[in-house]
């Protein structure tokens, strides 16, 4: 007599379009793990804008239909697969990458892509740490590869990916400025690493920064947006500086000419570019800032299973990110 399988709820996406199509599910099976996976029970997941622009089907990579979406959970391990003996039943962990979806009470993951979650860190501020931490070190040191004393602009420092950078930035032994558009954001940024703060809402807070930062300019931009602040960044870097494009919404015009005269560059990065080593770097440098302290991910809005599609709604659409999203189970 075969074993009944166990049922989860899942959020399920059957076709690509707006917040309305992720359909909460009560009866999805429990994924089984295979040879080097784990299962885990989740107790957070955080919600990322890329997880947005692939369930509106508008971005490069398109997962077959149809699918779960979320990569960042923090939970229990339920169950091993064979080979994966890093981990037992039981061990607090997070994931930078999930196999089967993380917007569900059971994740499976590859075990090169989970890690052990220190004490000191709740299961919220696992969910936070994944693709905000990882993408943030990517971008400072694998592709700006920053140096100590170097100045760094955070062009949206206030959520996940800004906060992190803020915190990698500090720890590191740079000049942090950041920009958020509300109060209680730049509050959050000086609070984590930012020695200066400015108001990308105000009209001329791009005249304050080139003030504050004098005729130098600025060696390093983290830009969250940059189909808005491309050309504003060209205008504020050093020479030789380079702007690192994280997040991008649509088109912009800019003057090639301002990157001939500074020899300034511009780089993308993308955490799916990424290898197993190189994730594993990051992932020792990241252990070490949890274990010292500096890596300490501030949670934004947090929403039930149930409210995913307003979840979705307002990481894109809502007034400016104060920390890190995050799903609860």
């Amino acid at each position: 007599m075969a074993t009944r399988q166990k049922l989860m709820r899942a959020v399920r996406v059957f076709e690509f379009g707006g917040p309305e199509v992720l359909k909460l599910q009560l009866d999805v099976a429990v994924p089984i793990p295979k040879d080097n996976q784990v299962l885990i029970k989740v107790h957070a997941c955080g919600v990322n804008p890329v997880e947005t622009y692939i369930r509106s089907g508008t971005y490069s990579r398109k997962p077959l239909l149809p699918y779960t979406p979320g990569s960042d959970v923090a939970g229990v391990i339920e169950a091993v697969g064979d080979n994966a003996s890093a981990f037992k039943k039981g061990d607090r962990v997070f994931t930078s990458s999930t196999i089967s979806g993380g917007y569900a009470e059971y994740a499976l993951a590859a075990d090169h892509t989970v890690y052990k979650l220190p004490e000191k860190l709740d299961f919220k501020q696992g969910a936070a740490i994944g693709i905000p931490y990882f993408t943030a070190y990517r971008a400072l040191i694998h592709s700006a590869r920053v140096k100590a004393g170097e100045s760094v602009l955070v062009h949206g420092a206030s959520g996940g990916v800004g906060l992190a950078a803020c915190q990698i930035a500090r720890a590191y032994g740079l000049k942090v400025l950041g920009t958020a558009g509300t109060e209680e954001g730049q509050k959050v940024v000086l609070q984590n690493g930012a020695h200066e703060v400015f108001n990308h809402r105000e009209v001329n807070y791009i005249d304050k920064i080139k003030t504050y930062v004098g005729e130098k300019g600025i060696d390093v931009i983290i830009e969250m947006l940059a189909n808005v602040n491309l050309s504003k960044d060209l205008s504020l870097l050093s020479q030789g500086g380079r702007v690192i494009v994280v997040g991008n919404r649509g088109t912009i015009e800019i003057n090639p000419r301002d990157i001939m005269i500074k020899e300034s560059s511009i780089i993308g990065v993308t955490l799916f570019a990424t290898t197993k080593e190189e994730f594993q770097q990051y992932a020792a440098a990241l252990q070490a800032g949890m274990e010292i302290g500096w890596l300490k991910p501030v949670i934004g809005s947090q929403y039930p299973l149930e409210k995913v599609a307003q979840a979705h709604e307002n990481i894109i659409h809502g007034s400016g990110a104060t920390g890190k999203m995050i799903l609860l189970l």
